[in-house]
């Protein structure tokens, strides 16, 4: 079962300022191995009203491996394996091998993911994004996804909770133009789809929840809101083993910024696949709700 911690295990060395430009400030790997997919912080020093940048709206796209993806069977059977003993509808896991293997499919073409075998794609890409819905009181909120990729966390929040108004947003055109593919197949109302910087959409727009899942350190998460962070009320982070260094390091700067940290959920994956946890902080937005 996850565990909610109130205290912060002490990390290995960090440094003094919050840390520096090393392994604290990166995307935690063992997060999901969804190298491909992250919207990249880009430049702190950039406004939020800034435009997507001509090389990103033009940039080449590599192909994933040559992989034909599993039968949607196969992935189905994993996902089964993934979720047992969750209370999870059949119907849900129908949808999410639906999904899979439309990602999997695109890969070959667009590199949406590292991910690529069935019981890893069901453990990391869906459990761990569903487990966000059974901590979260989502149903009737609007939630914002930064850097979705390949539609993670996105679309499994969407599926397993319809209730959900969910924009998710990534600043590749090619990856958005299959996300709304992939919205449209599986006919889900609850999901806008914007190809852009979530800075520009948050400087118009407000969110309950905005969700970052391997784009970037604690600290550069936090960075990317400064401008908007009356925008959004919590902000959630999925991280994997290295998560209290990236907290400490972020320490600094959270405070600065206005984001408390307030609820840290640990959980483990099947299969010895990690142990990984949802960080919850306070976005200046809640203030006074």
């Amino acid at each position: 079962m996850p565990a909610f911690r109130e205290d912060l295990p002490e990390p290995e060395e960090i440094d003094s300022e919050g840390g520096g430009d090393g392994d604290e400030a990166k995307a935690d790997p063992s997060d999901d191995g969804d190298e491909a997919k992250a919207d990249p912080p880009g430049d702190a020093d950039k406004g939020a009203s800034d435009p997507p940048p001509k090389e990103a709206a033009e940039e080449e796209v590599p192909a994933g491996p040559d992989v034909p993806a599993p039968p949607v069977e196969e992935l189905r059977d994993a996902l089964a394996w993934a979720f047992d003993g969750e209370d999870v509808e059949g119907d849900l896991l129908d949808a999410y091998a639906h999904h899979a293997h439309l990602v999997l499919d695109e890969n070959r073409r667009v590199n949406v993911t590292a991910i690529l075998d069935p019981k890893e794609v069901a453990a990391k890409h869906y459990l761990d994004c569903w487990r966000i819905t059974q901590f979260l009181p989502l149903f009737g909120h609007t939630v914002v996804d930064i850097g979705t990729g390949g539609g993670y966390p996105g679309i499994p929040v969407a599926l397993a909770e319809p209730m959900a108004r969910v924009t998710v947003i990534d600043s590749t055109r090619k990856k958005t133009e299959f996300v709304q593919r992939t919205v449209d197949e599986l006919g889900l109302q609850n999901v806008n789809v914007h190809w852009g910087r979530a800075e520009d959409w948050l400087a118009s727009e407000r969110a309950d929840v905005a969700i970052f899942r391997a784009v970037s350190s604690v600290r550069e998460n936090v960075r990317t809101l400064r401008k908007v962070k009356h925008s959004v009320r919590d902000v959630v982070m999925l991280k994997g083993k290295s998560w209290s260094r990236e907290v400490r390091a972020a320490e600094r700067e959270a405070e600065r910024l206005g984001f408390r940290l307030d609820t840290v959920w640990e959980h483990s994956l099947p299969g010895e696949m990690g142990d990984h946890v949802i960080l919850v902080y306070q976005a200046p937005g809640a203030q006074g709700r």
